[in-house]
């Protein structure tokens, strides 16, 4: 399925930006074709301009006047290759003087530029067709219409580089537009990456949580078929229902816990963030455990500070997250073990910590306590009890609290956990 949107995503941003691209080419090759014709038309002007001042209209006075004009226009002029052809006309339009290629006697052109082909020759060399632009010019003088003159240039050198032109885009857009492909399904795979990874914790989550939900319904469902039977034994079947009771109240746990991950995930608001003092919000934990941790046999030693150590946040929630460390750490220390609370302050961060002496964790578990259901299985099985979310959900809420929480444990010496919170008011 992902491999499919990947191509779909690649595709549609290859077909866009593609698009894109042959539009920009397309334009800027108009562009450029205009510029440089704008630039060849400027020369030609120029050119043409200032040998119709040379020549003028006594040109066709005297015989030397035009030798002149014919060497003026072998030696002075040069525009791509040099002028092709110049030609005079009177006021009549009617041929006067020419020099190259003839043309009609008549001239015909309109006032203005063209590009055509013509044909060019000599004695030496055979005909050859080529294109030229050509410029037709009113003479003036003193605003008075006394001719016209046309001249010609190749276009050999602007036509070859608008091939070149061509050439680059014929040849560069598809190659842009394959870099377009690839580098649309690269960025594909980063944009559905994230996708990707929620879809899998989706799917994960859904398995795990539906496996972890089959036992208790099973066992509500067994036990609910056996109490409809008329009972044999009183006793029985109460204590077939009170089984019915502490599996429908685990499950209710269990769904709790799912609800408090999928509506407390990402940061908190800022609205939602009180002042608190957490020296005293630890110190009320530290006396509901110290009583726990008596009935289990083990010792609670709970190390806080007398002054106020004030910080932004939910006090619900930073309760939850240590309720969840404490209890782990009492799960898992053997009846005659020490767990320790305490809380300092270490370079404008609040920490908190949770120590025991329990069987601690295997090196090859430690990256994984805090995904959800996970647990160790040599030891932390169901038979503990939980549903492997206590890690998961502490994590979740320091994070919230822009916190981190981090473990170092060493298999039967025991387990800290550390929770570093920043102090803001």
């Amino acid at each position: 399925m992902f491999d499919r949107s990947r191509r779909n995503l690649a595709h549609w941003f290859a077909l866009s930006m593609g698009g894109i691209l042959f539009a920009f080419a397309g334009v800027g090759y108009c562009l450029n074709v205009e510029e440089q014709l704008r630039l060849f038309d400027d020369e030609l002007f120029h050119h043409s301009k200032t040998l119709a001042a040379k020549t003028h209209y006594s040109l066709y006075q005297s015989q030397w006047q035009t030798q002149r004009t014919q060497a003026f226009l072998e030696n002075g002029v040069t525009l791509n290759g040099g002028l092709v052809y110049a030609r005079w006309y009177d006021t009549e339009k009617r041929l006067v003087q020419f020099i190259g290629s003839p043309g009609t006697k008549k001239l015909t052109a309109k006032p203005g530029f063209q590009a055509l082909q013509v044909q060019l020759g000599s004695e030496d060399s055979p005909t050859t067709t080529t294109w030229v632009r050509q410029v037709t010019l009113p003479i003036l003088q003193d605003t008075v219409l006394i001719g016209y003159f046309q001249t010609a240039a190749p276009m050999d050198s602007l036509r070859s580089s608008l091939n070149q032109a061509r050439l680059f885009i014929t040849v560069g857009v598809p190659i842009t537009f394959g870099v377009i492909g690839i580098t649309g399904w690269f960025l594909g795979g980063l944009a559905m990456r994230p996708s990707q990874r929620a879809y899998l914790q989706l799917q994960r989550f859904t398995a795990d949580a539906s496996h972890e939900l089959r036992t208790p319904v099973a066992t509500v469902l067994s036990n609910a078929q056996v109490a409809l039977i008329p009972p044999e034994d009183p006793l029985e079947q109460r204590l077939r229902l009170q089984k019915i009771a502490e599996t429908a109240k685990s499950m209710s746990v269990l769904i709790n816990n799912l609800l408090f991950l999928s509506r407390h995930e990402g940061s908190l608001a800022e609205t939602t963030l009180k002042p608190v003092d957490l020296s005293k919000l630890l110190r009320s934990l530290a006396q509901d455990f110290t009583v726990q941790a008596s009935t289990q046999g083990l010792y609670f030693i709970a190390q806080l500070p007398e002054h106020p150590v004030m910080l932004r946040a939910d006090a619900n929630l930073l309760k939850q997250a240590v309720i969840n460390l404490l209890s782990n750490a009492l799960k898992y220390t053997p009846a005659g073990g020490k767990v320790q609370l305490r809380l300092f302050i270490q370079s404008h961060r609040a920490v908190i910590q949770v120590e025991d002496n329990g069987i601690g964790i295997p090196p090859n578990d430690l990256p994984h306590i805090f995904d959800r259901f996970y647990r160790v299985d040599t030891v932390r099985s169901r038979q503990t009890g939980g549903f492997g979310l206590g890690l998961a959900i502490a994590q979740q809420i320091i994070q919230a609290h822009q916190g981190q929480i981090t473990v170092k444990s060493f298999p039967s010496q025991g387990s800290t956990f550390q929770i570093d919170l920043p102090l803001r008011i």
